[in-house]
């Protein structure tokens, strides 16, 4: 694995990201705190890179398992109807991968999360959701932890 590096100004290099799910040498995961979205995570490299392709074989390998291990957690305790990842990083160049689990009457769905509002987002279904993430932390965090 390569030695870590910090880029001064980026958030990523700066802060942790959210909350503080797990973290090892090379990665961290986190919770991201979205209303909206509260069953949303981050898989993020703690050295700076910007491309997926910037990895060595190994990081890569690593970085899917987490990323696996994120969405195969929130299918057992949440049932999405369709979980989303995404790497973009246009607005944050810092290695980052974006796990949101979508349910039916979400505010977006079948739009990206950054999409057209479609709907009011069913309230009791929300709170259904994040009353649940102490549970999926919990799993998380052991499920990381071995992986």
């Amino acid at each position: 694995m390569t030695v870590a590096h910090r880029v001064p100004g980026c958030e990523l290099c700066e802060h942790d990201g959210g909350r503080l799910i797990h973290h090892d040498t090379d990665w961290r995961v986190v919770g991201v705190d979205d209303a909206e979205f509260p069953a949303y995570y981050r898989v993020i490299c703690n050295r700076h890179v910007s491309e997926f392709s910037d990895l060595d074989p190994a990081e890569r390998e690593r970085c899917m398992v987490l990323v696996d291990t994120v969405e195969r957690v929130m299918r057992e305790l949440l049932h999405p109807v369709k979980v989303n990842l995404a790497s973009l990083g246009n607005l944050t160049p810092h290695l980052h991968w974006h796990v949101v689990a979508r349910f039916a009457w979400d505010s977006r769905f079948p739009q990206p999360i950054w999409g057209a509002v479609q709907r009011a987002a069913d309230p009791a279904a929300l709170g259904a959701v994040a009353a649940a993430l102490p549970d999926v932390d919990r799993r998380l965090a052991e499920r990381l932890h071995y992986a």
